[in-house]
């Protein structure tokens, strides 16, 4: 059973938060120049904002091109899973290739994406890695022709 985290953000959180999605390298000086605050007090919120679980991790933004990881593919996953368990999910997420893993309501149960060098890399990937998972019943693969969006901020609330 997970437990459902509390948190209470403020509009000095909401910014903070802004500024920090934008750019993670972005320091406490320069978000405290920009919000008219002590550096001391923006360490504070950001060292609680982690202990809270609102930043989860800081991360590069890597081009998929440069590493010859051109080909991003998503694939429904039917699985006999237990109801109530993710063992396929947690399968999933230890193979290097995939880089998300969701657990989907509908006929399908999960939901992965993929970045292989090209279709033989795809294919490797499926017999090699999937395959192996003995609780797959099939898979369905779309293969992403070109990508006109990709990221990962999410919405962060504005003052009304």
């Amino acid at each position: 059973m997970t437990t459902k985290l509390e948190f209470s953000l403020d509009q000095i959180d909401y910014q903070i938060l802004r500024i920090m999605q934008e750019n993670a390298r972005t320091n406490n000086a320069d978000i405290a120049r920009e919000l008219g605050m002590a550096p001391s007090a923006i360490l504070e919120r950001v060292k609680k904002l982690e202990q809270k679980q609102v930043i989860l991790q800081y991360n590069a933004k890597i081009n998929p091109d440069a590493l010859d990881q051109k080909l991003l593919s998503f694939i429904f996953i039917k699985a006999q899973d237990p109801i109530g368990t993710q063992k396929v999910g947690i399968l999933l997420a230890k193979i290097p290739e995939v880089q998300e893993v969701h657990d989907i309501a509908g006929d399908d149960g999960y939901l992965i994406k993929v970045r292989t060098n090209d279709a033989a890399g795809l294919v490797d990937l499926m017999r090699n890695s999937l395959g192996k998972i003995e609780e797959i019943i099939s898979t369905r693969t779309t293969i992403v022709l070109e990508t006109v969006k990709e990221e990962q901020k999410l919405v962060i609330p504005t003052e009304d």
